[in-house]
């Protein structure tokens, strides 16, 4: 009796008193008797924000059903919802006071051309909804509008019109095809004692603001089969829906049918697929303006047990891939559906998120950003070694508009810029900037980096990192040469082309620059042999860079240092500073081989040092 009564009070969307009630199972120990006491414990405390108890409840429940895929999820989700609220969006919330109602208010949609009509569900007195519906403990459901005056404000809701429309069974999610011509709609039929699923309805426009008769859509084998939730493309002739029929990966998934004129009827229904679906629910599909699909899932990890994603459109067809959640705040730790996308910049969406009295109940809300606003930081380190930041560079920006300012960097390398003293932005929306980086000791660089924000519809800031070249010798990432060869080391230690590559980035970066190559040997053979072997290794690693990555030869100038000029290494054990020289190297030939091998060969190199920065082709 507990566990029914825990979940009465879950269905009918009554989080406390469920989880007040689930405790009770727990403490009489039935949770042995059924497991999901603890998941669903689990969920009604991730609605109300307790995170840390509900992950408790899950792993409890993950020993008593150690394959439930969906409690995994629910984990991940509730170890992950404090990062999205870190990492909120900058979408606005606000809650539609003038359309909700003290009862159930759900999936608002636009349904004529001038987007100012409104429809939802509701199971507010005044409609046709007959008697207490036993799921909601409310009124059945029926389909309202309201029209949106000159001012931008929501009129008084009205029961929408048309034979057979609103009955005394339960209506809802509706939607629209583009010329808001044909509607489609589901309905949920109840009958005592028979187990009926829902049903699709589609109606015709019957004048300005009433409908035909609806005629039933044939998309199910069963009757106990659910389909609802339509979401139907603009020329109609296309249809997204929920559904728990046969063939799924889980609970209830989107399917896609296709109208067929010829035989007036719906082809069979195709499963979206495993990018879409999940072991758990998908419901409430919509689509964007651009074809993207928006819909709600608990079997994708999130912040709450229902979340807002949205799935790329694919071509031309209708398939998506890649759903990402929406974030916070259009998500939250309640659960949130039936996203419907007014535009790039707002739109609506039903939410059972604790209202300012503290009410766990659907009501419908407006998500909107806020105006473009866009900021600039700039971090600068020393290129080829981000690692090494600088600070005090000098940062000069120049706008298209013909505005420019400079600042210096901090002791992180970063300085930011967002409004400036009589509060107006230093970036704006529809221009586009150059960044240039200087301080002295370091070369500079002539090419600036450049970012714009024309056409940019969201708010955003700008990271901009930027490398200076100080002014010694480059330490360059290692190029070995086998034992008297100036091939090119490649083997399973090294590429030494890869290693090069590094000096063409460098050469791309700098335009003007010209560097001197400088290969070394190490001290076996003759000192002039090794003079000539360095020499005919730094020409290895300037026609590397000349015939197979097309630098212009004069601006590498090869030069061989032979034996002379042995490497200066910090042994990474002791940390100690040692000159490679023969001697040194040496003390090892006999007690330490690889040792000695190793020192050798980090004397065989190439070095790079700047010559001057204003070449021209």
């Amino acid at each position: 009796m507990a566990f029914k009564t825990a979940e009465c009070y879950r269905m009918t969307e009554r989080f406390r008193e469920a989880n007040d009630w689930y405790e009770r199972c727990k403490l009489l120990d039935y949770q042995n008797e059924e497991p999901k006491i603890l998941l669903h414990n689990a969920e009604m405390l991730q609605q109300m924000g307790d995170f840390k108890k509900a992950i408790t409840n899950l792993e409890a429940y993950k020993k008593l059903v150690p394959n439930d895929v969906l409690a995994d999820v629910r984990i991940q989700s509730c170890k992950t919802a404090k990062d999205y609220v870190a990492n909120k969006t900058k979408y606005v919330v606000t809650n539609q006071r003038n359309i909700n109602g003290t009862t159930f208010d759900m999936a608002p949609v636009f349904g004529d051309r001038k987007e100012s009509k409104l429809f939802f569900s509701s199971g507010r007195d005044g409609g046709l909804g007959g008697g207490i519906d036993p799921r909601s403990c409310e009124n059945y459901m029926d389909l309202w509008y309201s029209q949106m005056d000159k001012k931008g404000n929501w009129g008084v809701p009205t029961p929408l019109e048309g034979d057979g429309i609103n009955t005394e069974d339960n209506e809802g999610t509706v939607c629209f095809d583009g010329g808001a011509k044909k509607m489609f709609f589901t309905r949920c039929p109840n009958v005592k004692k028979q187990n009926l699923g829902c049903e699709i309805w589609m109606s015709e426009r019957k004048g300005r603001d009433a409908w035909k008769e609806p005629t039933r859509l044939e998309l199910k084998s069963d009757d106990t089969v659910s389909v609802g939730h339509p979401c139907v493309s603009d020329d109609g002739k296309t249809l997204v829906f929920a559904s728990d029929m046969s063939g799924g990966f889980g609970g209830r998934d989107l399917w896609i049918t296709e109208y067929v004129r010829k035989t007036n009827a719906w082809t069979a229904p195709k499963n979206l697929g495993p990018e879409i679906n999940t072991s758990g629910d998908e419901l409430f599909p919509t689509f964007g303006k651009n074809g993207d699909l928006y819909f709600s899932s608990d079997g994708h990890p999130g912040i709450g047990n229902l979340d807002v994603f949205r799935a790329a459109k694919v071509g031309e067809e209708f398939k998506w891939e890649n759903a990402q959640n929406m974030g916070y705040p259009i998500n939250s730790e309640a659960a949130d559906f039936a996203l419907y996308e007014l535009d790039e910049i707002q739109g609506y969406f039903t939410s059972e998120r604790k209202s300012e009295n503290g009410e766990f109940k659907p009501d419908i809300y407006k998500y909107e950003l806020p105006p473009k606003l866009f900021d600039l930081c700039v971090i600068a380190s020393e290129t080829g070694n981000k690692a090494e930041k600088i600070e005090g560079a000098r940062i000069a920006v120049k706008a298209s508009n013909g505005d420019t300012w400079d600042g210096f960097t901090n002791k992180l390398g970063k300085v930011c810029w967002e409004k400036k003293g009589n509060g107006d932005r230093y970036i704006l929306p529809e221009t586009s900037y150059q960044i240039f980086a200087s301080k002295e000791g370091y070369h500079n660089n002539p090419r600036p980096s450049e970012f714009t924000t024309v056409g940019l519809t969201q708010g955003r800031t700008f990271y901009i990192e930027m490398g200076l070249l100080p002014i010694k010798p480059i330490v360059l990432p290692e190029v070995r040469y086998p034992l008297a060869s100036a091939v090119l080391l490649i083997d399973n230690t090294i590429n030494s082309k890869d290693s090069l590559n590094f000096v063409y980035d460098l050469l791309i970066e700098y335009p003007g620059m010209v560097l001197r190559l400088m290969s070394h040997t190490d001290a076996r053979g003759t000192a002039s042999s090794n003079q000539e072997l360095s020499e005919r290794r730094a020409k290895s690693c300037i026609d590397y860079l000349v015939k197979e990555k097309g630098i212009n030869p004069r601006r590498l100038i090869p030069r061989g240092d032979g034996e002379n000029a042995p490497r200066v290494w910090k042994d990474p054990v002791s940390g100690e500073i040692i000159t490679l020289t023969e001697e040194y190297i040496n003390q090892f030939k006999t007690t330490d081989k690889t040792r000695f091998e190793m020192l050798h060969q980090l004397n065989r190199r190439t070095e790079a040092e700047v010559v001057r920065m204003d070449f021209t082709p």
